[in-house]
């Protein structure tokens, strides 16, 4: 599991970077195309976010069963 928390870790960070870089764009020039962009990575962020909670949380229910049953 190590493994999963570090590469979402890296996704969700991936993901939030280019969020703030647009965003940071969008309010010094006011390009519409930036604020797009901005909202489109975070929408990304989010169901990353949502996506490793899930399987975290699933993972160690069927881990917790598995144990239960043995």
């Amino acid at each position: 599991m190590t493994f999963f928390y570090w590469f979402m870790a890296f996704v969700m960070v991936a993901s939030l970077l280019p969020s703030m870089l647009y965003m940071g764009i969008y309010v010094f020039t006011g390009e519409d195309e930036a604020f797009l962009r901005a909202r489109k990575f975070w929408t990304f962020l989010r169901v990353f976010t949502l996506l490793c909670f899930n399987i975290t949380l699933w993972g160690h229910v069927i881990v917790g069963v598995w144990q239960l049953i043995r």
